[in-house]
């Protein structure tokens, strides 16, 4: 009797052993896959950041649209690497004409603006750009060297100049 209580034991502390264990592998494929789901965000917005700023170096890219749409992904890239970069300090350039900018109407709504107005808007972004230039462009170079795009990663260092 007492042999049966304990066989029967023995297989109930198996069978939930076995069940933790499956839990645990479940666990751990999900923490891989979170894992590598991060690194292709991570990789998606260092090639993103890397070629607007290539754009805008190029002069392919309005420098406001540039600002605007680099801001906005670097906001996502701490997010992703939680890290604790103050972009506001290291991208002054950048920080100064997206304060200025950042509320501006895009897009439908801009176009729902008289002419007088969108007009107006224009000569301050110009004046913002005209005065944060130089800023601007220090700041481009080394959004430029902190974000290497895949392709710059590829190329030897010879074939990149």
């Amino acid at each position: 009797m007492w042999y049966a209580i304990i066989a029967l034991a023995f297989v109930l502390v198996a069978a939930l052993a076995f069940y933790a264990g499956q839990l645990l592998w479940k666990v751990k494929q999900q923490q891989q896959a979170q894992q590598q789901e991060r690194a292709k965000k991570i990789k998606y917005l260092t090639d993103s950041i890397g070629h607007i700023a290539k754009a805008m170096d190029a002069e392919q890219c309005e420098i406001s649209e540039g600002v605007l749409r680099i801001w906005v992904l670097l906001d996502h890239y701490k997010q992703q690497t939680a890290g604790d970069q103050n972009y506001q300090e290291l991208y002054k350039g950048f920080a100064s004409l997206y304060e200025v900018i950042k509320d501006m109407p895009t897009h439908d709504a801009r176009k729902k603006l008289g002419k007088q107005e969108r007009f107006n808007l224009d000569v301050r972004r110009w004046d913002a750009e005209k005065e944060f230039a130089e800023l601007i462009k220090q700041d481009l170079q080394s959004i430029l060297e902190a974000f290497p795009t895949t392709l710059d990663k590829k190329l030897a260092p010879s074939e990149m100049q």
